[in-house]
């Protein structure tokens, strides 16, 4: 018998209706093996991976901002 879902079909369809909604999905591609090295940073510093890498993007942007090269 398979094990039932906790989640109805009605809330999955409804979180991925929100999800398209208000949030832009990337994708990234990194060299084999740098996913492994980028995940362990992120649980190190007590992150899921999709946060720490957003934190590494807005950091590098405000950086940049900051101290404009041009």
């Amino acid at each position: 018998m398979p094990e039932e879902s906790k989640i109805s079909k009605a809330q999955q369809k409804a979180v991925h209706k929100y999800v398209k909604n208000n949030y832009d999905r990337l994708e990234l591609t990194v060299p084999k093996g740098q996913k492994d090295i980028i995940k362990a940073a992120a649980e190190n510093a007590g992150e899921s991976l999709n946060t720490y890498v957003r934190n590494a993007i807005n950091q590098r942007m405000e950086r940049d901002a900051s101290n404009p090269q041009f």
